[in-house]
């Protein structure tokens, strides 16, 4: 999760959202992907940090399959993002704060509950506050700027 936490503080320098992700082999214990909120910078809806890691993660195995990876990310995942999860075979999610707003592993709604053909183990609230402060400050910072 600390190595999430570096990739959302990239996403901040950028002036982005800073929620970052990781993806972790678990055959090798190495990470293989990181992504990082990129939607202002590319203009993109798509540039989530977990989509991003997936893509990577994919094209470092050559496989859509990731099933033996573990994603760690610094904020729950909205609808689109665990809809992706779900459909790359991601063995395992672990998140740091949740998302009341927008989250769909826990606030809102749990897609990974659902009877799809594929159901990740998961993990919210790691490192939660933490998390959560990255995002808070950022926002207080945005809210600051406008005042002025």
């Amino acid at each position: 999760m600390r190595q999430a936490m570096v990739a959302a503080q990239q996403a901040r320098s950028l002036a982005e959202v800073p929620i970052g992700a990781v993806i972790v082999d678990e055959q090798t214990n190495q990470v293989i992907a990181q992504g990082f909120n990129q939607r202002e910078t590319k203009q993109a809806s798509l540039a989530h940090a977990e989509l991003i890691a997936i893509e990577q993660a994919s094209q470092r195995l050559n496989s859509w399959r990731l099933e033996y990876c573990s994603l760690f990310v610094t904020l729950e995942p909205c609808a689109m993002c665990a809809g992706a999860i779900i459909n790359s075979r991601i063995n395992n999610v672990v998140f740091g704060a949740w998302d009341p707003k927008a989250g769909s592993v826990g606030s809102l709604t749990n897609l990974f509950e659902l009877p799809y053909n594929h159901r990740p183990d998961y993990q919210g609230g790691i490192l939660e506050s933490e998390c959560a402060q990255l995002l808070t400050d950022f926002f207080h910072e945005i809210r600051q700027k406008h005042q002025q």
